[in-house]
């Protein structure tokens, strides 16, 4: 049988998985897919975790502990999230050391309420980086205004960050500014950079769904004509913004003291429109240092009939560009897509979040009575999990 994932593997792009459950940790699932599938890092966020907790039994156990201790809601979220997180890095440790310290990744996000607090949200990133006290940790830091001197100042501490909710070009520059002040700022501080890892998670399918909806409210032929072009055209220029910065003199001063460069990473890469190809935000984002984290339907898809070339972004800048430029002849405004994006991105991270934090309320509740499935988080949080979107 031919090895589709190898092949994308050894195309340059390194597949993580965006999903996380205890039920996957306890039942050697992800363990079986980094062995058997290449899967080479793990991403979580809010919505996740809400689902994860939703479903499964396996935190009977903790959520009594904590209800007898009588934490507070905010404390047993931290306390069963990063358990999870914990375990799944020492799952991928393997991958970790085998790459010297490039994949075998895990992230958990900062409070997706902290989006537009930078001190806060560097705050609790240094409180999660020594709470789950693993290396091959991510911290998850929105690129929101606020968070791009945050994401400095967490990388000059020394955390490893991925930088999330990345939706335009202009946004993803000042992303990769902070990146490397924030490596320059650790080097001053004497921090070994070998040991810093770090990427920027670039949100595929969305810009189409929010382009497309325009596009088909506009209703000429030559717009709807124009619908699924968007988001691969916007990744794709991404990739050449980060080959321009990551051949500059400034990177390779950071890399000759041993830095790893910032990858790309294409998040929210499952098809949400049925016309589209299901593979299709893998196959036309391939290219050497990037990172495409898929739930595992898509790993699957991928599995049975993607399709892998040598590289599919490096030769397409000019079509790109060409993509934007119809794009705004159309009558799309691209700059007011990418806003709304961003608003909308925190705006559901923080909703999930706060589901999840009902959840683990009622389940507390329940295990302190004694009655009920405390390891079942809120009927219902599920589907409202689903309704709130993740990177999927």
């Amino acid at each position: 049988m031919t090895d589709r994932l190898g092949e994308l593997s050894s195309a340059g792009v390194a597949i993580w998985l965006d999903d996380l459950s205890r039920t996957r940790l306890a039942s050697g699932g992800l363990e079986q897919l980094r062995r058997e599938k290449h899967v080479a890092g793990v991403t979580t966020n809010p919505t996740i975790f809400a689902k994860a907790l939703s479903d499964a039994d396996e935190y009977n156990w903790q959520l009594r502990d904590l209800a007898v201790r009588g934490v507070e809601v905010e404390e047993a979220v931290r306390m069963l999230t990063t358990y999870d997180v914990r375990w799944a890095c020492d799952v991928m440790r393997p991958s970790y050391d085998k790459s010297g310290g490039v994949d075998g990744r895990v992230s958990i996000e900062v409070d997706p309420r902290l989006a537009h607090d930078s001190e806060k949200t560097v705050a609790e990133a240094k409180a999660l980086w020594w709470l789950i006290d693993r290396p091959n940790l991510f911290i998850k830091i929105p690129a929101t205004e606020a968070g791009l001197p945050a994401i400095t100042a967490t990388l000059a501490e020394g955390i490893s960050v991925n930088v999330t909710l990345i939706f335009g070009l202009d946004r993803y520059s000042q992303v990769m500014e902070a990146f490397l002040a924030g490596l320059e700022q650790a080097k001053a501080n004497g921090h070994d950079l070998s040991k810093i890892g770090s990427v920027a998670s670039f949100f595929v399918s969305r810009v189409d769904t929010e382009v497309d909806k325009r596009l088909e409210k506009i209703g000429s032929d030559t717009a709807k004509a124009l619908r699924g072009k968007a988001a691969i055209a916007n990744a794709q220029l991404a990739y050449e913004r980060y080959s321009k910065v990551f051949s500059s003199k400034r990177w390779q001063a950071l890399a000759d003291a041993g830095a790893h460069p910032q990858r790309p990473l294409w998040a929210s890469t499952s098809t949400k429109n049925p016309d589209f190809r299901d593979v299709i935000y893998v196959e036309q984002l391939i290219a050497p240092g990037t990172v495409n984290t898929m739930p595992e339907s898509v790993i699957k898809a991928y599995a049975d009939h993607g399709e892998t070339q040598a590289d599919t972004i490096t030769g397409a800048y000019d079509a790109a560009r060409k993509a934007f430029s119809d794009l705004e002849a159309a009558g799309v405004d691209l700059t007011d897509v990418i806003a709304v994006l961003e608003r909308e991105g925190v705006e559901k991270f923080e909703a999930s979040w706060l589901e999840l934090l009902d959840g683990v309320r009622k389940s507390l509740e329940s295990a302190a009575q004694g009655v009920g499935t405390p390891g079942r988080v809120a009927q219902g949080n599920a589907k409202a999990a689903a309704q709130a979107g993740g990177n999927a």
